[in-house]
Formats: C-alpha cells, sequence, structure tokens
C-alpha cells in the first residue's frame, strides 16, 4: 500500500511538471518552425540554382545535340539549310559560320548572323591569339592576362592561301596543347572538304584567333 501511495504521489509530481514543459515547448515552437521553414527556403533555393541554366551550357546543349548532321548532298541538305537560311544564304554555300550562328541564334545570344568566318572575329570580341603577326600558328601571343578560351567560345583557323580566317566552330574544352571542339561543315578525314557537325580534338598552335560572344 506504501508503494502505491508513493507511486500516486511520484505521478501527480510528473502531471504538475507537464504543463510547463508544454509552456516551454509552445514557446520553442515558432523558432523551430522558422528554422525548418529558413532551412527548407535554403534548400528551394539551392535546388533552383544548380538548375539555373547558363547562357555557355545552353549554347553547348545546342550545338553537341547537332554532332552527327551530315549533309545529302554538297553543302545542302535539311539541316544544313536550316543553318544557311539562318544567315539568309541559300543551300550550295559553305556553313561552317552559319552553324555557329545559328547555334547562337537558338541560344538568344547577339551573333553577326553571317555566313562569312571573318565576320564572328571583330576586333571587339576577340579574347586569344596565337602567333607573332596572328596568322602563323605557333607561339602564343595573347595577353596573359586576358581571360583564356572557355566552353561557348569561337575559334577560327587561318588559311594562307586565301588570306583570312576560313574556318570556325566552338570550343568544347580548351587544355593546351589541345582543344575538345564542335564544328560544322568538317570531316575526320583531315581535308578541307567537309560533310557534317562532328567532335572533334585540335592542337591549339592550329588555332589564329578565338573571339567571345558570352561575357
Amino acid at each position: 500500500m506504501e508503494n502505491l501511495r508513493n507511486h500516486s504521489k511520484g505521478f501527480s509530481r510528473q502531471l504538475k511538471t507537464l504543463p510547463v514543459c508544454m509552456i516551454i515547448i509552445l514557446m520553442m515552437l515558432p523558432a523551430i518552425l522558422t528554422h525548418g521553414q529558413h532551412a527548407n527556403a535554403l534548400n528551394a533555393n539551392s535546388r533552383r540554382l544548380n538548375k539555373a541554366t547558363t547562357p555557355e551550357r545552353e549554347v553547348g546543349k545546342i550545338y553537341r545535340s547537332q554532332i552527327g548532321v551530315r549533309e545529302k548532298q554538297v553543302n545542302s541538305g535539311p539541316e544544313v539549310e536550316k543553318y544557311l537560311r539562318y544567315v539568309h544564304l541559300p543551300k550550295g554555300n559553305p556553313w561552317c559560320a552559319a552553324f555557329v550562328c545559328w547555334v547562337y541564334g537558338q541560344a538568344k545570344v547577339p551573333n553577326p548572323r553571317s555566313g562569312w568566318s571573318p565576320d564572328l572575329f571583330p576586333a571587339s570580341r576577340i579574347v586569344w591569339q596565337s602567333g607573332a603577326a596572328g596568322k602563323t600558328p605557333g607561339a602564343i601571343s595573347h595577353n596573359q592576362t586576358s581571360p583564356s578560351p572557355r566552353t561557348a567560345d569561337v575559334f577560327g583557323i587561318y588559311f594562307p592561301d586565301k588570306g583570312r580566317i576560313a574556318h570556325v566552330g566552338f570550343i568544347d574544352e580548351w587544355k593546351e596543347p589541345w582543344l575538345i571542339t564542335v564544328e560544322g561543315n568538317t570531316n575526320l578525314a583531315g581535308h578541307n572538304d567537309g560533310d557534317g557537325v562532328y567532335r572533334k580534338r585540335r592542337l591549339v598552335r592550329s588555332i589564329y584567333q578565338v573571339a567571345r560572344y558570352i561575357n
């Protein structure tokens, strides 16, 4: 009987302390909820930022999606003619510059909208140049404080027989002495007559200039 009374007294003391505990919990509850809401907001913002598409990513996604496009006939075919129409040229024209401009256009990046390769390299856009005079591939003469070439920049190759840049494409990855490109109106055999959009590896010393359209 004595044990029962002690147990009853202990239970009564616990009941007396219960309201105090509940008060403390209720006082802390807004802070707990606010912390949880803040954490959820941070997580949501983090997910939003991770999903955000930068212009470089968007351009890269578009030009990679075109890898595998092939001409049906010389400088023609549904996709090739689509690139050429973007720069107001009919089928049958060289299309490496048209491909670059079309990709930028799909990503809503301002561009010269031209099929003429040199038009992609105005002085204000050049961020890198090789060769002492800019015409002879070899020693790099670009300003070391300027930004290095990066994904979605445009490379240009100088053709001595034409006296100008005559082939262009996108830089996908730049790791000297090599760069990985995605380019149109080219081939894997190494000759000048292109037949499609390819992913290629080139030596940095073969590049004449690099232009940037995404700042």
